[in-house]
């Protein structure tokens, strides 16, 4: 696996030369694709080749194309992921039930604790709160205490007129950072020939990784930590977050770097679907 992630920013053309990524703009500059683990095309002025394309899906490096404001757009993933990719897509569709639920449950409960600890130094009875919603979650959170948990978190860190729907610099970088680990996420199910579609609990049906979406949930609270902090602004918010996959975090008891981490955790979390166990073993990390 690789460990650079590549940002291009300005108008190039971007190449494949003898297993090299090569970009021709003012100056010409070569990157060994082994050493790429994403690619993040972050201008619409840069022209890139479908032998590139090719190569970098062959390596299994993530792509991420921005829009004109240099917001993440659209993920590029390899359609086949290992050779037993149709064998593992059937295993999908008949994952069992209750341990959806049981897996969801323990999702949510990691969410609203890693949430809870967000407002500890902030909001000492909404922390209080929360981690009594936490205590509180059912099987597949069938009385919803993610979302009683998400009202008061949201509007304990940023006013009670805040909502996810707004359009401003709040929700730019939540967005941002969700939409970088997003597509860590859906490329490690990909690579381990599983459908994006079919999730575990979400099912919006235009949704295309309704799975990744499952899996995020319990690291979006690192996400928010970043602006709570206020460790990100309009100057710097990309580069934190692209560089947020290269951060140290602790998984079965290791320390490793975020990217590596989420690889084995969707590892972890599709061998517990497919043994009908619910072991789940999360991803943390220091605020």
């Amino acid at each position: 696996m690789g460990f650079r992630v590549v940002t291009i920013k300005s108008r190039c053309k971007l190449e494949h030369s003898l297993n090299y990524l090569v970009c021709r703009g003012e100056n010409e500059t070569k990157i060994l694709l082994d050493e790429i683990s994403v690619l993040i095309i972050a201008s619409t002025e840069i022209a890139l080749t479908v032998s590139l394309l090719s190569a970098l899906m062959n390596k299994n490096i993530m792509v991420i194309f921005c829009d004109h404001k240099y917001t993440p757009q659209s993920q590029l993933l390899p359609i086949y992921g290992t050779g037993d990719t149709y064998k593992k897509i059937q295993i999908q569709i008949n994952w069992n039930r209750e341990i959806k639920g049981k897996i969801w449950k323990k999702i949510i409960i990691k969410k609203i604790t890693n949430q809870a600890r967000n407002l500890k130094n902030i909001n000492e009875d909404s922390y209080v709160k929360l981690l009594d919603y936490s205590n509180d979650v059912l099987d597949d959170d069938v009385t919803n205490r993610e979302g009683h948990a998400a009202k008061v978190y949201f509007n304990s860190l940023f006013g009670t007129r805040f909502s996810r729907n707004l359009e401003d610099d709040i929700n730019k970088y939540l967005d941002y950072g969700y939409s970088i680990i997003l597509s860590a996420i859906s490329r490690e199910i990909k690579s381990f020939g599983y459908l994006l579609e079919i999730g575990i609990h979400h099912i919006g049906e235009t949704n295309p990784v309704n799975l990744s979406c499952d899996f995020i949930e319990p690291l979006r609270p690192l996400v928010d930590s970043y602006v709570i902090s206020n460790r990100v602004n309009n100057d710097n918010f990309k580069k934190e977050f692209i560089n947020m996959l290269n951060r140290k975090v602790i998984y079965l008891g290791n320390e490793m770097y975020l990217e590596n981490a989420i690889h084995s955790y969707v590892k972890n979390l599709l061998l517990q679907l497919r043994s009908n166990t619910d072991n789940v073993e999360f991803i943390d990390y220091e605020l």
